[in-house]
C-alpha cells in the first residue's frame, strides 16, 4: 500500500467521473466504498484502495453477489513498475470479471482501464504446440515442479548431452551417424550451432569434441548416467505400448 495515500483521496475524483456520466453517487453504502446509481441501469459499486492487494480482489469479488458492474479503483503511480503492476493487475481483473480505475492524484484525472465483463481465455495454439513437444522431448522427469528458472534441465540441454556422450565415446563422426546413433534428426544443426562450445567441425559434415566438450564428458557424467538410463526406460515404454 503507497505510503501516505488514503482511500478517501480518490473517492471525489472517481464521484466526479461517475457524475459526469449521468450516475448520482454516494459514498460508504453499508460496506460498500462507492455506489452509483442511474435511472434505468444496475448499480455501479467501485472498490477504492491505496494499492492492489490480495484484500481487494477478495472484496470486490465479494461485491460481484450485489452486481455484475464492480470495479476497483487505485491510485496511478509513476515508473515501469508502476506500469508493469498495472498492466498486470488489468489482466487480472479481466478474468475475475472487474472493472479497473486508476486515479492520479496530483489533478484528479480518472481513466478507466477495463470495464466488468464475462472472462473468454484466448488459448493459444502455438504455445500449447511448443509446450507439448518440450513434454515429449524431455527425456524422464529431470526437474521438480515449482523449482526456480534456474538451471532447469531442458529438452534441448538434453540432447546435446546426448550428441556429447555418442561423440565421447565413438570420436569424431560424420552428423548424420551421429544422428541415427542417437535418434536424434537435427544433432546436425545442434552441433553446428554449438551453444554450449562442446563441439567443433574437423571437416566437412564431420564433428568432435572440443577441449569444453572433453571437459563436460567429466562435469555432466551424474546427469549423463542418469539421462542414458532414462533413455533406455523410456525406449521399453515405447516398445511396450506398440501395437
Amino acid at each position: 500500500m503507497a505510503t501516505g495515500i488514503r482511500e478517501t483521496d480518490l473517492y471525489l475524483p472517481v464521484k466526479r467521473m461517475l457524475e459526469g456520466q449521468g450516475y448520482t453517487v454516494k459514498g460508504e453504502v453499508g460496506a460498500v466504498d462507492v455506489v452509483a446509481v442511474r435511472d434505468g441501469d444496475e448499480p455501479v459499486i467501485v472498490e477504492l484502495k491505496a494499492g492492489f492487494s490480495l484484500s481487494l480482489f477478495h472484496q470486490a469479488i465479494q461485491r460481484q453477489s450485489i452486481c455484475d458492474a464492480v470495479y476497483v479503483a487505485v491510485p496511478r503511480g509513476t515508473g515501469r513498475a508502476s506500469y508493469k503492476a498495472l498492466a498486470d493487475n488489468q489482466a487480472l481483473c479481466r478474468r475475475l470479471g472487474l472493472g479497473l480505475i486508476s486515479v492520479r492524484l496530483g489533478d484528479g484525472f480518472v481513466e478507466i482501464h477495463c470495464d466488468p465483463a464475462p472472462y473468454k481465455p484466448r488459448q493459444s495454439k502455438p504455445r500449447r504446440t511448443r509446450l507439448l513437444r518440450e513434454f515429449v522431448r524431455l527425456v524422464g522427469d529431470p526437474n521438480s515442479g515449482g523449482s526456480t528458472r534456474r538451471n532447469l534441465v531442458t529438452a534441448y540441454r538434453q540432447e546435446v548431452l546426448v550428441c556429447l556422450r555418442m561423440l565421447g565415446d565413438a570420436g569424431p563422426s560424420k552428423a548424420a551417424e551421429v544422428a541415427r546413433a542417437t535418434r536424434i534428426a537435427h544433432a546436425r544443426r545442434l552441433m553446428a550451432d554449438n551453444h554450449y562450445g562442446w563441439f567443433e567441425r574437423v571437416s566437412t559434415g564431420i564433428y568432435a569434441l572440443s577441449p569444453k566438450g572433453v571437459a563436460a564428458i567429466q562435469d555432466y557424467a551424474a546427469e549423463l548416467e542418469k539421462l542414458a538410463v532414462s533413455r533406455i526406460s523410456d525406449t521399453s515404454l515405447d516398445r511396450a505400448s506398440a501395437p
